[in-house]
């Protein structure tokens, strides 16, 4: 009698374990997930996104038990909550305010044109969005996974969190896993479409902006942007917000705020919770593998469109650009930028391109955010 107690309790104790609902997918995700640590911590590829977002991912695949909500999609339960700053667009205006706190937009300031480049990137986001329709995917749908050509991950989740909620977790993984990935993606889409020649074009260094352009830089680019694409205005707004607080120079204390602890918990939080929403139930469909594969598309093809235009530039200028930094157009911040500094050197160890590149690179997070915006206002309906 005791025995089969002991055998009926045994029973009931392993029902309420995660083994008896583990499947296939579950460990196919945690091994991704862990491969994502893996990477961070060997590689350092973008370790402050990967291990917030591997180890969500390993939290978000272990099975819950019947009857208890514990998954960001059970109701009720605290993880659901902790995801609402994700599913609603919360979490990136204010990773913008941190961006914007920490941002110097001296670079482009100094060389205007080079905000060209930055716009010239967006051209991978509409033709993701084209290529996206024509497999079938709705104009919502469409525009949410083109944003992933930005290589901005809050932009992605902010308008995939408008437009196509059911597609945020794949789209956010993608769009971080691209970025992370930035010294892999480009530099070869780099070296194909340049010549040696080119990549040793030395550029003169740029020009002092003063206070007072720095102040007023924040003010009326909001306005010029939000005017050409309202639907950026919370991003928009809330970039050129705390770069105002960062150059103003009377309020340090809220930008030191702003570009570190706020930042950085915010960053923990939309990280953590964008690899928890990758259950395999949700995530390992064959929607989320186009996906990826569109968005490994958009990148490359916004790389080369920087790539490309800065040769386009350089038909018409007297003193020539090196077109290595219109790869640095896609906003990934500033991973891109190093990119172009680390090519650039290895054809000339004397080339100093990395603030050159920095223009571009800002460029492309206000290009980004506007595209977005863009996308928003026409397909919300």
């Amino acid at each position: 009698m005791n025995t089969e107690f002991l055998l009926s309790k045994a029973g009931e104790l392993l029902k309420t374990t995660a083994f008896g609902s583990l499947e296939l997918g579950n460990v196919i995700m945690i091994v991704v997930g862990l491969i994502f640590i893996f990477l961070a911590i060997a590689k350092d590829y973008e370790p402050l996104l990967l291990v917030p977002i591997g180890f969500g991912v390993v939290v978000g695949n272990i099975p819950a038990v019947p009857g208890m909500p514990l998954s960001v999609y059970d109701e009720g339960s605290v993880m659901q909550y902790l995801y609402f700053g994700v599913a609603k667009g919360v979490y990136p205006p204010l990773i913008f305010l941190g961006i914007g706190a920490m941002t110097d937009f001296s670079t482009m300031l100094s060389n205007p044109k080079l905000i060209l480049l930055g716009a010239a990137a967006q051209i991978g986001v509409f033709l993701t969005f084209l290529g996206a329709l024509v497999l079938g995917f709705s104009p919502n749908e469409a525009g949410a996974i083109g944003i992933i050509g930005g290589a901005d991950g809050p932009t992605a989740i902010f308008l995939s969190s408008k437009l196509a909620p059911d597609l945020l977790g794949a789209i956010a993984i993608a769009a971080y896993s691209y970025m992370a990935l930035v010294p892999v993606i480009q530099p070869p889409i780099m070296t194909l479409l340049t010549t040696k020649a080119e990549r040793k074009i030395r550029m003169k260094p740029s020009r002092q902006v003063s206070t007072r352009e720095r102040i007023i830089f924040p003010v009326i680019a909001f306005l010029v942007c939000t005017m050409l694409a309202p639907g950026a205005i919370v991003l928009i707004g809330m970039l050129f917000f705390g770069n105002l607080l960062k150059e103003c120079t009377v309020t340090d204390r809220l930008a030191a705020t702003a570009r570190s602890g706020m930042i950085d918990i915010v960053t923990i939080l939309l990280g953590f919770c964008v690899g928890a929403s990758t259950s395999a139930s949700h995530f390992l469909t064959p929607a989320s593998i186009l996906i990826f594969c569109l968005g490994a598309l958009a990148f490359a093809v916004a790389t080369a469109s920087g790539v490309l235009f800065a040769k386009f530039m350089n038909l018409f200028l007297t003193e020539k650009i090196n077109p290595l930094i219109g790869a640095a157009g896609v906003s990934a911040v500033p991973d891109s930028a190093r990119v172009v500094q680390m090519v650039g050197q290895q054809n000339d160890p004397q080339n100093f391109l990395l603030m050159h590149a920095m223009a571009p690179n800002v460029a492309g997070v206000i290009g980004s955010a506007i595209a977005a915006g863009v996308l928003w206002s026409q397909l919300v309906k």
